[in-house]
């Protein structure tokens, strides 16, 4: 599958590039406007006169825009599809870790070198100004 849109990405590119390069030798229609009106150039087409049809470049154009299209059409179906999701529990799959030993806990080493730790026995909270630091 991915040497499949590999290859509609690189088709895409390339047809971006072509498209890219044909526009911009392609001239435009304001040109073709100009010159009927006497901006230079000897008037070789009228302004609502028939223009002749399409030239190699605008249907070349035509042409690869199609191509473009299809190739992100087919980019969007195939970059879309994905395995179905299996029916059961998220955390089947996580592993279980094993806990540390109480060896490696800081203050909790029995060794006798540190002393375990001290449990102070929680103070009620006091109500009103009690409860602000500095009272």
């Amino acid at each position: 599958m991915n040497v499949l849109l590999t290859i509609l990405l690189a088709v895409q590119i390339l047809t971006a590039l072509g498209m890219i390069g044909l526009i911009l030798m392609q001239h435009g229609k304001g040109a073709d406007a100009g010159a009927a009106f006497g901006g230079g150039g000897g008037g070789s087409a009228s302004l609502f006169g028939a223009s002749g049809g399409a030239n190699f470049l605008s249907r070349s154009t035509a042409v690869l825009a199609a191509v473009f299209l299809a190739a992100t059409l087919g980019l969007a179906y195939f970059g879309n599809l994905r395995e179905a999701p299996s029916s059961g529990s998220v955390l089947e799959g996580s592993a279980l870790s094993t806990p540390a030993p109480a060896a490696q806990i800081p203050g909790t080493d029995t060794g006798g070198s540190v002393p375990a730790p001290t449990v102070v026995p929680a103070q009620p909270a006091g109500t009103g100004a009690a409860q602000i630091p500095g009272n």
